[in-house]
């Protein structure tokens, strides 16, 4: 009776520990998405002059459609997500990125941090829907439009847009919805896609997936 239990009882103990390593940090993960935040911030710095007039070209054409310039702002979370595939990874790398960028100077300052985290935790969450288990096209351009709808509801409250009017909102909810799902989600994940193919991404599943599909 014991040895039945414990044949019963071993595949279920060895199915929890190979859970558990594979949503477990390692060394390797930490250092890639502190360096991914690095990278990813210097891009947001750079984007803020383009994107930046981009927004207010958009903006001025109709209020709202500035929305449509976000999506590059938004780069972090999925990258993070698609390469790391760890719980708080997305996160992570999207707050990395926003401290950068406003370390190295903006016009937003410290709310830039703020928007690293509603951003990052958009996008978390759609990974987390899928219990980190897929990281297809699909799945990125979702993360990226999550990430926007975490934008959108900052923003509802901080900038405040809330006493805006409903069409201003409505639109650029659906801006920012469709930029982070093209800028953020299918340009992050062909970026993802481009990093594998060069070898750069070994230690990780996105680039051992990269090599069965060449």
């Amino acid at each position: 009776m014991h040895t039945s239990t414990s044949a019963r009882t071993a595949p279920a103990t060895g199915s929890a520990s190979a859970s558990a390593a594979r949503f477990s940090w390692r060394v390797v993960d930490i250092v890639v998405a502190a360096v991914l935040g690095v990278a990813i911030g210097l891009v947001f710095w750079g984007w803020n002059t383009v994107g930046g007039l981009w927004f207010g070209a958009m903006d001025a054409v109709t209020p709202g459609l500035g929305g449509i310039a976000v999506g590059i702002w938004l780069l972090g979370g999925v990258v993070g997500g698609l390469i790391i595939r760890k719980p708080g990874a997305a996160l992570l790398v999207e707050l990395v990125a926003a401290v950068v960028s406003a370390l190295i100077g903006n016009v937003w300052g410290i709310t830039t941090i703020f928007s690293g985290l509603a951003q990052g935790l958009g996008a978390e969450l759609i990974f987390l829907a899928f219990l980190y288990l897929r990281f297809t096209l699909p799945v990125a351009m979702l993360a990226g439009a999550g990430a926007g709808i975490g934008a959108w509801v900052l923003e509802l409250f901080l900038t405040p847009n809330i006493v805006k009017s409903i069409e201003f909102n409505l639109i650029y909810l659906g801006t920012l919805v469709v930029s982070g799902a093209l800028l953020a989600g299918l340009v992050g994940w062909l970026l993802v896609r481009a990093l594998a193919a060069t070898g750069a991404l070994s230690r990780f599943a996105a680039g051992r997936e990269a090599r069965r599909d060449v």
